[in-house]
C-alpha cells in the first residue's frame, strides 16, 4: 500500500495503542522506536508535500471501499487534519477493544455475536474514511496554497 499522511497517522495511532496496552520493557523500546520513526516520516511527508516533491495525485490512495451502504451508515467525518486525526485515534481505540472480543469470541453470548461483527465492520469503515479525509484535507490545503 502506498503511504499517505492518513496511513502514517493510522500507523502512529496503532503504535500508541500498543504502547498503552503493554508493560513489556523490550516491546516498549521497540514501540518507542516505531513511534519516533513514524513521527519523523510524518514530518518528512508533510515537508515533501509542501515543497512539491510529492505530486498532488500521489498524496492519496483511496480505499474505494465497496460495501452495502444501507444498514452500514457511518458518522460523517469532517474537520481539520488534527480533528480527523483525533477521530481516527478514537476509532482505532474502539476497534482495538472490539477486536479483543473476537479473540475470545467463543465466550461472547450468542445474541451479542452479530453485534460485535457489525461493530467491527462499521469501525473499519470509519477508520478508512478518516484516513481518506486526512489525505483529502492535505490535498485541499496544498491546492489552496498553490492558488494563493
Amino acid at each position: 500500500m502506498a503511504e499517505t499522511l492518513g496511513t502514517l497517522c493510522d500507523k502512529l495511532t496503532i503504535v500508541k495503542l500498543k504502547q498503552y496496552h503493554t508493560e513489556d520493557k523490550i516491546r516498549l523500546l521497540s514501540l518507542e522506536q516505531q513511534c519516533n520513526q513514524l513521527t519523523d516520516e510524518i514530518e518528512e511527508f508533510i515537508s515533501d508535500a509542501l515543497s512539491g516533491l510529492i505530486p498532488l495525485k500521489k498524496l492519496t490512495f483511496k480505499s474505494n471501499k465497496v460495501f452495502k451502504q444501507e444498514g452500514n451508515e457511518i458518522k460523517i467525518i469532517r474537520g481539520s487534519i488534527g480533528n480527523i486525526f483525533c477521530t481516527l485515534a478514537e476509532v482505532n481505540c474502539s476497534l482495538w477493544h472490539e477486536q479483543e472480543k473476537v479473540y475470545d469470541f467463543e465466550n461472547v453470548p450468542i445474541l451479542q455475536k452479530d453485534i460485535v461483527v457489525k461493530q467491527l465492520a462499521i469501525l473499519n469503515l470509519e477508520r478508512t474514511k478518516c484516513i481518506d479525509e486526512i489525505d483529502n484535507n492535505l490535498i485541499e490545503l496544498l491546492h489552496n496554497k498553490k492558488i494563493k
